[in-house]
């Protein structure tokens, strides 16, 4: 089993995936179902996925669900800056933020539950590829329902800041 870190915030758990590479390229394995149960994670399991370019300097976020899940992969082939901020008041955490580096130099998985704020932005020198896994459909069934989305990054008055954010 891979082992898995609990980082600061109540919920967010990490692990690193290991590269194989061979003469044909690499390989990465960032989700198995026996995984995720053998270490309580089954509420964490996927039901879509997308993949985002992100340039170089570029940052996304910081938002925040309230329902939904995000498992993240910063596999390469850039470096990201990923930002975390507990926004739950109920939380032993709450308040907390915290500071990554993921990506081409360790690569990670990162599950962020409900109400954490994220954000990431692109240090590295090259585009970049984060994956994400969500245990929620973007807009639900058929795209039918409100997105499940609170976004902070054009709010002025926000606590959840990026320095030099474009």
């Amino acid at each position: 089993m891979i082992p898995i870190q609990k980082l600061e915030i109540e919920g967010v758990v990490m692990w690193d995936v290991t590269k194989f590479q061979d003469q044909r390229g690499w390989l990465m394995e960032t989700f198995r179902l026996d995984f995720l149960e053998e270490a309580g994670l089954r509420e964490y399991v996927p039901v879509m996925s997308y993949i985002s370019l992100t340039l170089p300097g570029i940052a996304r976020g910081p938002h925040e669900h309230l329902e939904q899940s995000d498992f993240f992969a910063f596999l390469g082939p850039s470096d990201f800056e990923v930002h975390l901020w507990d926004n739950r008041p109920e939380s032993t955490s709450y308040g907390l933020h915290i500071k990554l580096l993921l990506g081409e130099s360790r690569p990670a998985c990162l599950i962020v539950p409900p109400r954490v704020v994220h954000a990431y932005k692109n240090v590295g020198g090259k585009d970049g590829l984060v994956l994400n896994f969500p245990n929620r459909l973007y807009a639900g069934r058929g795209k039918k329902e409100p997105v499940d989305e609170v976004r902070h990054e054009n709010d002025p008055h926000s606590k959840f800041k990026l320095e030099d954010m474009p």
